[in-house]
């Protein structure tokens, strides 16, 4: 495993430490054309031989760095401004993704994958992650949308889905809280969500907009508890 976290550590200082704002810049501006593509691509290579300090991986830094600059290159002719966090995280993950599959295939780890899809846990977890998520996203949102609509005129407008995404990230932290046996996390997590919340109730001075408030939160915590306790519950059954 040591080695999958040195090839993960080569890409993650040639991405986002010693790559220049103007070299990304320029990349942007004049894509295949810029030097600095095939530059960046080079670093990541030699910094796959730094890394695991034995050059008879030379064959694995080129794959790095030829794969690397093809991936960069996808990304620069497909990236637009209105599609950049996508295509940002998509880079991310097909590196990833790329470095994972060339570990596997230079040095045969024991993965033992099928176990992997028989162990109950992981299954317990992945279906609780998604209620946690997406599912009581649209529970959450049918229960309050008698509210949402009576206070349509109080609230304010937002970015887009970002209350539906502070959800899910505020029950996914509950979960990971409870599974963890760090129940003082969840008394933190509330207090630093009341204090961000105080400023907007105090201005409103709006007493069903601070009910609709502690509503919502409190049915968002409440299905948090209930699904780590209840999973808690099931591994040990299993």
């Amino acid at each position: 495993m040591i080695i999958i976290i040195k090839l993960l550590l080569a890409h993650f200082i040639g991405d986002f430490i010693i790559q220049p704002n103007a070299w990304v810049a320029e990349k942007e501006r004049i894509k295949a054309k810029s030097l600095k593509l095939y530059l960046h691509g080079l670093i990541h290579g030699l910094l796959v031989l730094l890394v695991l300090w034995d050059l008879s991986y030379w064959f694995l830094a080129l794959l790095v760095m030829v794969s690397h600059i093809i991936i960069d290159s996808i990304k620069l002719y497909a990236q637009k401004d209105s599609n950049r966090p996508g295509w940002f995280l998509t880079d991310q993950v097909l590196h990833i993704i790329t470095i994972f599959v060339l570990w596997i295939l230079f040095f045969k780890p024991d993965l033992n994958i099928i176990s992997w899809f028989e162990n109950s846990d992981i299954w317990i977890y992945a279906s609780a992650i998604v209620f946690l998520t997406y599912v009581s996203a649209i529970l959450i949102r049918e229960l309050m949308s008698k509210w949402t609509e009576a206070l349509s005129d109080s609230i304010e407008e937002s970015l887009s889905n970002a209350g539906k995404y502070i959800g899910m990230l505020e029950r996914l932290l509950v979960f990971i809280f409870i599974v963890s046996g760090h129940w003082e996390g969840i008394g933190f997590l509330l207090a630093a969500k009341s204090v961000f919340r105080f400023g907007d109730l105090k201005e409103s001075k709006d007493r069903k907009l601070t009910e609709y408030i502690l509503i919502g939160t409190l049915v968002s915590f409440s299905i948090a508890l209930a699904v780590g306790l209840l999973v808690m519950e099931l591994i040990k059954l299993v």
